[in-house]
C-alpha cells in the first residue's frame, strides 16, 4: 500500500510529528526494509535475520506510537490499507501482538537451531 500510493504515504509523514523532516527517506526506507524482510522470510537461511528484522521494524513502528501518544501536541492522521479502522491505541495493541510473534519466531528458529545442532554433532 505505501508503494501504490506513496504520495499519501509520503505526505502523511511530513505530517506527523518527530519524523517529518526524514519524510522522504522513510517514505522510501520503509517499503524497502519490509520487502526485504518478506523475501527473507521465504528463504530458510535468513529466518532468523527475518525474525530480527520483523522485530527491529516493529518495536520502531511501535515506539514511534508510543510517543505520538504521549509526547505529541497532534496526533496525525492514521494508517492506510488493512489498518485504517484502527485508532492509535489499537495499532498500538496491534503492534505490541506483532512484537510478540516476532520474539517468539526467533525464540523457536534459534531452538529449531539447537537441536539441529546436536542431532550433527551426536
Amino acid at each position: 500500500n505505501k508503494i501504490l500510493v506513496y504520495d499519501q504515504f509520503k505526505a502523511q509523514l511530513e505530517r506527523s510529528p518527530f519524523i517529518f523532516a526524514y519524510a522522504d527517506t522513510i517514505a522510501w526506507g520503509v517499503p524497502i526494509l519490509e520487502y526485504s524482510i518478506v523475501g527473507m522470510l521465504l528463504l530458510r537461511g535468513y529466518l532468523l535475520k527475518a525474525f530480527y528484522g520483523c522485530l527491529f521494524l516493529m518495536t520502531i513502528f511501535t515506539s514511534y506510537i508510543f510517543l505520538v501518544l504521549n509526547f505529541s501536541d497532534s496526533v496525525p492522521c492514521g494508517c492506510g490499507g488493512v489498518l485504517a479502522t484502527l485508532g492509535w491505541k489499537e495499532h498500538l495493541v496491534f503492534n505490541l501482538f506483532f512484537v510478540g510473534l516476532a520474539l517468539l519466531g526467533i525464540y523457536k528458529t534459534r531452538e529449531r537451531k539447537r537441536i539441529d545442532y546436536k542431532r550433527n554433532t551426536t
